[in-house]
């Protein structure tokens, strides 16, 4: 009898093991969407010049060829289109409960029992694909509540409000930051970006597929497959060696040094720009349109402290900016997995419990105590040069590697020995990266733990991935 699947997101993580088990002819599943459509993070943000720095063909399921990219890297609707697409083709948005938000988990000896906004139901398996970026996070800056203007979180954007002619502040200058300020600037009559420490950033070598590549990538045989896979190797063999301190460090810092003075001529902004830390301790952002957006005559960059939000605008240390619009592009609570679910193991202990001093997770799939429970884009599966597509593919194929395994002896769940010692192996791996050199990042709790980044190559994941589950499992037995 095949298991009762749950799985909770219908983004790139439930929809790919979605697509999996109907592949697999196992259509006991249901997924819960707390959103009344699919596409998780590419469904919420949705702000202007929101889109991927990783290349169309290899931000994309290995086993669906796509023939509509019309960009080497892709914005928001074509990617949620593509998302789109996949639910169709394979059948499995007649599975997806819309609205339907998962507030509790409890694993009662033999089922999880999950609790949802529409009641209570048992599933044999859960798995959890809620990814590591989908809370907004708000700053925490005194008189946010007095602003008598508009603000909003970037991923929460008001597309009702018409930014032309208006005074706008941008709180943050990460990756979405890079993106939405030059759309912004074009509108506003003045930009206030708000910098608290500068990124790295390299130029993005983007361009427009014309209608004849795109017939190419679709009718001949390999072209695409070919290159996806350049793109994967390329990441790997220059992009994963400057985080792991290798032979491309220098090549890195040279390229994002030289494009900054390329693209910003003035020597006192320039220097406002210029990181204090190795490239790649925080996620380096790859735009082309960034530093252009900050030398226009309406943009400010503002590197002040900020002292508080008032009622007009915001106050640093050197001044007040009135504006009448606050965009916060401050990233996402990316370390408290699984928030604000209530997940409880077989012993009473809950998740947050048991991560008091950080998520971890063996292969950031499985947590000892949990039996049954899966994630996607869990723990410490980040990847700050190549695809999340990728790991998260690994990750169902090992579920799905798992699933004849929960028969006849009961649920399964990961060794706390096999967890030991899969700690130790992140924590001396991490000793190589990049992330620990002193800067603040999203990879990293408040107590500087990288709960969210893999350390290593992705084709070695790959391969731990692919092991056989069984020695690394153990039964509990039924009830």
């Amino acid at each position: 009898m095949a298991p009762r699947v749950a799985i909770v997101g219908a983004g790139f993580g439930g929809l790919c093991m979605a697509i999996q088990l109907e592949r697999a002819g196992i259509r006991s599943y249901t997924v819960f969407e707390k959103a009344g459509d699919l596409g998780g993070t590419w469904r919420d943000n949705s702000y202007p010049g929101a889109g991927c720095d990783i290349p169309s063909h290899l931000y994309s399921y290995s086993f669906e060829k796509y023939a509509s990219w019309t960009r080497r890297y892709p914005e928001q609707p074509e990617i949620l289109g593509y998302l789109e697409h996949c639910a169709d083709k394979y059948d499995v948005r007649r599975k997806i409960r819309f609205r339907t938000e998962v507030r509790r988990a409890v694993f009662d000896g033999a089922h999880w029992q999950i609790t949802t906004t529409d009641g209570t139901e048992a599933f044999d398996v859960l798995v959890m694909g809620v990814g590591q970026l989908n809370r907004p996070r708000m700053p925490d800056i005194p008189g946010m509540a007095e602003f008598e203007g508009v603000s909003f979180h970037s991923a929460r954007w008001d597309h009702e409000h018409d930014l032309t002619g208006r005074r706008v502040a941008v709180i943050g200058n990460g990756s979405s930051a890079a993106q939405l300020i030059p759309r912004v600037a074009e509108r506003a009559e003045h930009l206030h970006v708000f910098q608290r420490t500068p990124n790295w950033v390299i130029p993005k070598p983007d361009a427009a597929f014309g209608p004849l590549t795109r017939l190419a990538f679709h009718y001949v045989p390999g072209l695409q497959r070919a290159y996806r896979e350049w793109i994967y190797r390329y990441a790997e063999g220059t992009l994963y060696p400057a985080l792991s301190q290798g032979w491309s460090v220098g090549l890195l810092k040279q390229r994002a040094l030289r494009h900054l003075r390329d693209q910003v001529p003035d020597p006192a902004l320039r220097s406002k720009l210029t990181p204090d830390y190795p490239p790649g301790c925080k996620r380096v952002v790859i735009d082309s349109s960034f530093y252009p957006a900050l030398t226009r005559p309406n943009v400010s960059v503002v590197t002040d402290k900020i002292v508080r939000v008032t009622s007009k605008g915001i106050e640093t240390t050197e001044g007040t900016h009135e504006v009448d619009t606050i965009v916060y592009a401050t990233g996402f609570r990316s370390t408290e997995f699984l928030a604000p679910m209530e997940v409880v193991g077989r012993e009473g202990q809950t998740l947050e419990e048991r991560w008091a001093d950080g998520a971890e997770a063996y292969l950031g799939i499985s947590v000892p105590g949990f039996p049954n429970m899966f994630m996607l884009y869990g723990p410490n599966t980040n990847l700050g040069h190549n695809s999340i597509i990728f790991m998260i593919e690994c990750q169902v194929n090992h579920v799905m590697a798992c699933l004849p395994h929960l028969g006849g002896s009961g649920p399964i769940e990961v060794r706390p020995e096999v967890m030991a010692a899969w700690r130790r192996q992140l924590d001396a791996a991490m000793d190589r990266m990049v992330w620990g050199a002193g800067c603040q990042s999203w990879y990293k709790t408040a107590s500087g733990r990288v709960t969210n980044n893999w350390p290593g190559p992705t084709t070695l994941y790959r391969r731990l991935t692919a092991r056989p589950p069984r020695p690394a499992y153990r039964a509990i037995g039924p009830g």
